[in-house]
């Protein structure tokens, strides 16, 4: 099949490259411009850039992909399917009518639950038990179109969303290759969305990223593993932010008010919620680097009985 493919980060590469494998014509690799990064403000490739020339693809990075002149340019492909991995563009009704199987999208959630920009971390930090990936056929709304294949894991409670991420993104694409084979023998079903059953996942800001302390201890931990190792949530000790990469917790009370370091172990820093208790144990103290809390404890000293904000 003739395969325009669109995806910029870590997440999309696995696709590009199985369909590079599976023998698919990639006429053109699309991906967001060459950017600044770093404290030094490298220009950095996407992973996707850099997947592509590794293969001897041909890639195209445009600002705006709607722009007339770039339409033309993808419409001179002739391709037959447009794959749409996490390309943060989006797709004007031009090009997702243009080729004659229309542009798949895989969507890092189980569809209908959590449209939007950041799925994965909102599904562990909503506490949900399974997790998974949809192709979906695009259309003008965001992630509403009709449903393709699904393929969904089980989540534990310790994992966090890089390891969701690494999981996910292989399942991807394995479904999308599925899901093409399933459109070349004309076996796919098309399944619309119920919109009843619809979520959002919005994006991040430093608001979701706060600890509040005045939530439930299982809660947090789960907003903890939902940004870890990105962004990261945090709170404030003396003024300065503190990033939480790793907890636990349990159903222990301790009658002290919300963000109270009830005790330090070597197992983690104990803090009392609205409900239960946080166990932080890998942290990153300001000007540091992350660290295991028993490491940390080792050579310094973390204040017991202080209200953590």
């Amino acid at each position: 099949m003739n395969v325009i493919f669109m995806g910029t980060p870590d997440f999309a590469v696995p696709t590009l490259t199985k369909l590079y494998e599976k023998g698919h014509d990639i006429k053109l690799v699309v991906t967001q411009p060459d950017k600044p990064s770093g404290r030094g403000k490298k220009i950095k490739k996407s992973a996707v850039k850099e997947k592509a020339e590794e293969l001897g693809l041909n890639v195209f990075q445009p600002d705006k992909i709607k722009k007339q002149e770039n339409i033309e340019i993808l419409k001179s492909c002739g391709a037959d399917v447009i794959v749409v991995v996490a390309y943060g563009q989006l797709l004007s009704k031009e090009i997702l009518d243009m080729p004659q199987y229309g542009c798949i999208n895989i969507h890092a959630s189980i569809l209908p639950k959590l449209r939007g920009a950041a799925p994965l971390n909102w599904a562990l930090i909503n506490g949900d038990k399974h997790a998974g990936v949809t192709t979906m056929m695009m259309d003008v709304g965001l992630d509403t179109g009709d449903m393709l294949l699904k393929d969904e894991i089980e989540v534990d409670r310790y994992m966090n969303v890089g390891q969701l991420h690494d999981t996910l993104m292989e399942k991807g694409a394995d479904l999308l290759i599925k899901t093409l084979e399933k459109i070349e023998d004309n076996s796919i079903v098309r399944t619309k969305q119920d919109e009843v059953l619809s979520t959002y996942a919005p994006m991040l800001d430093k608001e979701t990223q706060r600890i509040n302390w005045h939530d439930s201890a299982e809660n947090i931990h789960n907003l903890i593993r939902g940004l870890s190792p990105w962004p990261t949530a945090f709170f404030s000790l003396d003024g300065k932010t503190v990033k939480v990469y790793n907890s636990d917790f349990n159903d222990e009370e301790t009658h002290h008010e919300p963000g109270y370091v009830t005790k330090i172990q070597k197992d983690g820093i104990y803090v009392s919620c609205k409900t239960g208790t946080l166990i932080i144990k890998e942290m990153q103290m300001p000007g540091k680097n992350k660290v295991e809390v028993e490491a940390y404890l080792r050579g310094n000293n973390f204040p017991e009985k202080v209200m953590l904000k």
